[in-house]
């Protein structure tokens, strides 16, 4: 019998599990906590109240950090699950010379740090708007389209690693069969690849949704007078004043995207569920 599946090395990898959780979710049991706390965020609680999140909801400089992150989340998630589909059929189903040179362009951001990548990103966008403004008196700038591209590229490989072990499930005898039945190239992926990576879309996109909208190092060098919510985080927690809308505001960011996480990962497998047993019951 292995040590790891004895009866002894079970009831410690549990018990490292259980001390796992503890350490990984007491500090946000924490934070949930002190959100419906009536005073500071410190021990001893001082009475129950809910003024915290309707003060988020006047504080107008904080919404729009909020809507900020938002936005900018979204449009470079849906950007960078659009290059990671894009990217996977050029890895997976194209052959072509330089390939292990595009892999590892690709994959590089994954083994930068953020804080380099966003001194380098600064520097190259002051280049272009210097050469843009000599050449054509035309002045860009920096802001959330800057945030956007940083973020586009540093989740680009989380995107790509996340769609093409299901790219490489899908038999290539399904587009061959539906060109025998007429399909064009476009109608073949629309309406047969894309339902079927449909559950690695939708992962591919919370992730990038996820690391766009809490990352900090890139967007404090690039978002400049448009602060996105974690740079707005940081920079308030020197208010102490501040601090308990803070708190809250990370309490209902915290749920929503467990809820999100927990809905999204019962859709995937609703859905390979359904594919998976159409395509055995019919032979594929």
């Amino acid at each position: 019998m292995e040590i790891a599946t004895s009866r002894g090395g079970l009831l410690l990898l549990r018990l490292f599990f259980l001390v796992l959780v503890v350490f990984l979710y007491a500090p946000i049991a924490l934070l949930t906590l002190f959100a419906f706390n009536d005073g500071d965020v410190s021990f001893p609680l001082q009475g129950f109240t809910t003024h915290w999140f309707t003060a988020v909801l006047h504080n107008d400089v904080l919404m729009s950090a909020l809507g900020r992150s938002l936005v900018v989340a979204t449009v470079s998630s849906v950007l960078a699950v659009a290059l990671g589909v894009l990217s996977a059929f050029a890895l997976i189903r194209r052959r072509f010379r330089g390939k292990p040179a595009a892999s590892a362009l690709m994959f590089s951001p994954l083994v930068v740090p953020y804080l380099v990548f966003g001194i380098s990103l600064l520097l190259l966008f002051t280049l272009v708007d210097k050469v843009m403004t000599d050449a054509f008196g035309v002045y860009i700038g920096l802001g959330l389209h800057s945030v956007v591209i940083g973020h586009v590229v540093v989740s680009l490989p989380y995107t790509i690693l996340t769609i093409m072990p299901l790219l490489e499930r899908l038999s290539l005898s399904l587009d061959e069969a539906a060109k025998d039945l007429g399909a064009s190239p476009w109608q073949t992926f629309r309406r047969v690849t894309l339902p079927l990576l449909m559950p690695a879309l939708v992962s591919a996109f919370l992730i990038s949704f996820t690391l766009s909208f809490d990352e900090y190092a890139i967007a404090s060098f690039l978002a400049k007078t448009s602060p996105t919510w974690p740079v707005y985080l940081f920079g308030q927690l020197r208010v102490p004043s501040q601090l308990p809308q803070l708190v809250a505001v990370s309490s209902v960011v915290f749920i929503g995207s467990l809820m999100l996480v927990i809905s999204a990962e019962v859709g995937r497998r609703l859905v390979e569920r359904r594919y998976g047993s159409e395509f055995v019951s019919r032979g594929l």
